[in-house]
């Protein structure tokens, strides 16, 4: 059996941002067109008016403060309220490809390893942006990887779920060294005309590099255990695939509202926070550790509440920032990614042997740790 440890990180972060306050601006304009579309249907009883958002309401509920996009003007457009992004020919890399290929360089130079050195690659996100070829394929041949790749898909949990898996291929021996990769393009699964979450989500992509600890030139951190838990709900749901075309319910299938995101947020609040305080209470109680011995927490990015509970819960007390990053403030809910962007941004002040834990949760239910020791 061989160590697996995390040599390198990379993060892909787009060029555009949305501020809140813009996003307000762009949802009131749409609130304020549909309303005065439909003000004699709203006078009738017969739909409700939209009510405006603010960023007194954004913060509030969520701690976030800004976003990154891959398309920032169809977002903010009130007649769009989407991105907008370039159709692309099938012998052009995709999107999703592309970002990728940023992570996984920044990730790889960190690690002073070569793409040809890597021989596994896991493209693990929420969402793909084609049911085949697998996006890891394509990831794999721009980078000029050997081996082998594939997708995975766990929502929320892609990435913890995606390092468990090559963890265990390392240890195994099926593979050497390999690439988690998470290419998230949030922005195009949010329905930007819902009040209650068109400001939940952003864009980013993030890059893993596992490899064997006696091969592995700038050893990080020693994965020590990881483990993973499912237990399915509709709370968290999106509909939408390729059989969306059979199904139109009288409807087009441009406003189908559950080919987008769907939450019913104070359900998944009261149900998943206190599975995931038990489920990582539970993996360090199961490799001999304490919640004392945890000198860092990289959560999950969805809501600093939520955040702020788990922390309270497994360590018995409120965490001190640097116990528990956020960067949710800066980048929102980017799905598999955030708690791998908190990992990347966030190591600095462990020293050799400190504790610490990746934990990613969401639609599924599903969650994931993985406990990490400092080199």
């Amino acid at each position: 059996m061989h160590q697996p440890v995390i040599s390198g990180t990379g993060v892909f972060t787009p060029r555009e941002t949305i501020t809140n306050a813009e996003l307000v601006a762009s949802f009131n304009a749409y609130a304020e067109a549909f309303n005065a579309t439909h003000a004699d249907a709203i006078a009738a009883g017969d739909i409700e008016a939209k009510a405006g958002s603010s960023v007194e309401f954004i913060l509030k509920a969520s701690g976030i403060e800004q976003r990154y996009v891959m398309d920032k003007k169809g977002v903010l457009d009130p007649a769009i309220m989407h991105p907008v992004l370039r159709e692309r020919t099938d012998d052009e890399p995709g999107i999703m490809a592309e970002m990728a290929l940023d992570a996984c360089q920044k990730a790889l130079k960190a690690a002073g390893v070569a793409a040809s050195e890597v021989d596994l690659v896991i493209c693990a996100a929420s969402n793909h942006e084609r049911a085949y070829p697998a996006i890891a394929v394509e990831i794999q041949q721009l980078l000029g990887a050997g081996g082998f790749a594939f997708d995975m898909n766990v929502a929320c949990s892609s990435a913890t779920f995606g390092i468990q898996a090559a963890s265990d291929m390392i240890r195994a021996g099926s593979a050497k060294k390999a690439l988690v990769v998470n290419p998230e393009i949030c922005s195009g699964h949010l329905e930007w005309r819902d009040r209650d979450c068109h400001f939940i989500f952003g864009d980013v992509c993030t890059a893993t590099l596992i490899e064997r600890e006696d091969a592995a030139r700038t050893p990080l951190f020693k994965i020590r255990s990881t483990r993973c838990a499912t237990e399915f709900s509709n709370n968290i749901r999106n509909n939408n695939g390729f059989l969306r075309r059979t199904r139109t319910r009288g409807q087009t299938l441009d406003d189908r509202r559950d080919m987008q995101f769907m939450q019913e947020g104070r359900k998944v609040f009261k149900e998943v926070v206190p599975m995931v305080s038990a489920h990582i209470l539970a993996h360090l109680e199961a490799e001999g550790l304490t919640a004392g011995a945890l000198k860092r927490m990289w959560l999950h990015q969805a809501n600093k509440s939520m955040n702020d509970f788990v922390g309270r819960k497994v360590l018995g007390r409120v965490p001190a920032p640097d116990e528990q990053p956020n960067i949710l403030q800066d980048y929102a809910n980017t799905s598999s990614a955030g708690s791998i962007i908190a990992f990347s941004k966030h190591q600095s002040g462990l020293a050799p042997g400190d504790i610490g834990v990746i934990c990613s949760f969401g639609a599924g239910y599903s969650v994931g740790s993985v406990i990490v020791e400092r080199l």
